[in-house]
């Protein structure tokens, strides 16, 4: 069991904690999921953070740093008792040397989840499903459903929907989009690089899927669904138009295109030439990403990356 937390906090880029209760129930261990249930004085994550603690590691985390380590040693003995506990940090704490620098109260709950877990088992099939999720528990009685068929609470249980994992598909090949493919998988997408008639090699980005097939054969074979984001950089204009055309009747929250500004009335009619509904071509956010001002290929893809997270947090990918 983990007793002390690595000195570099890596495991806090992780939001969700899915993936790591999944790993830690192919390992047939044992997971301490720690969720924040309640919390006073604006902290600096919201309720409903969760955090994963076992013998194969750390994932997610609570706040700046102040709580971590207290949750994961308090981990140890639930998962020794297999019994919840609710931890209160900041006023009213039984551990007033545990100090919130934001002055909040936080709540969190910390329960054993094991490695036969009905409900985690089922969260784990609405997540390759793709379907939300709706997840309860009081820390004894656990249930996963899909969200949308969700059976009626009882007293004392908190909920939390987990939407499925977002996907970014890039279409290209140049420096700009290997870097917005990249960004995008270190940023958590389930993301896919698509070079039609590439290299057999994929590239060598980790957690970057490759497809060699064209535009709309790639985006068919990946699926868009609402949770999909498109970025089209191949400058080709055949396959750019091939992209659009497939990308933009779809159910994909974002597409995007890189191109001059002045190239858009053009790129807009042979849309509208192509069939395409005036609606659905005011979809594409073109030229793409956020107006940083730099155009070297880190900075569009840090442009590109901020104006689809942007569009999560205002509604644009649907929980």
């Amino acid at each position: 069991m983990i007793e002390t937390l690595p000195q570099w906090p890596l495991f806090g880029w992780s939001d969700d904690a899915r993936p790591a209760l999944r790993a830690a129930r192919m390992r047939r261990e044992p997971a301490a999921l720690a969720t924040i249930v309640a919390l006073d004085g604006g902290g600096p994550r919201p309720t409903g953070t969760q955090m994963v603690i076992s013998q194969g590691g750390v994932s997610g985390f609570l706040s700046g740093g102040c709580l971590e380590a207290d949750v994961a040693g308090h981990a140890i003995g639930v998962l020794s008792s297999g019994e919840p506990v609710r931890l209160v940090y900041g006023l009213g704490s039984p551990w007033p040397d545990i100090r919130l620098l934001c002055g909040a109260r936080i709540e969190v709950q910390l329960e054993a989840v094991g490695p036969d877990d009905e409900a985690a088992a089922r969260l784990f099939e609405l997540m390759d499903a793709r379907r939300p999720a709706l997840w309860r528990s009081d820390g004894q009685r656990r249930q996963a459903g899909p969200a949308d068929d969700a059976p009626a609470a009882w007293s004392g249980a908190l909920e939390k929907v987990f939407a499925p994992v977002l996907r970014l598909v890039v279409l290209g090949a140049d420096p700009t989009a290997l870097a917005i493919a990249n960004l995008g998988a270190q940023a958590g997408f389930e993301t896919t690089l698509v070079r039609p008639r590439g290299p057999q090699d994929a590239p060598p980005l980790p957690g970057v899927a490759y497809s060699r097939h064209d535009p709309a054969e790639a985006l068919a074979l990946i699926g868009m669904d609402q949770w999909t984001a498109v970025a089209v950089a191949t400058h080709d204009a055949e396959l750019d138009h091939a992209a659009l055309v497939a990308a933009l009747p779809s159910k994909a929250f974002y597409v995007g295109a890189l191109g001059a500004r002045r190239r858009l009335p053009e790129r807009r009619a042979g849309l509208a030439a192509a069939g395409l509904a005036e609606a659905q071509i005011g979809r594409l956010h073109a030229p793409i990403g956020l107006d940083l001002g730099g155009k070297a290929p880190w900075e569009v893809a840090i442009a590109v990356l901020a104006q689809i997270s942007g569009l999560t947090h205002l509604g644009g990918a649907a929980g």
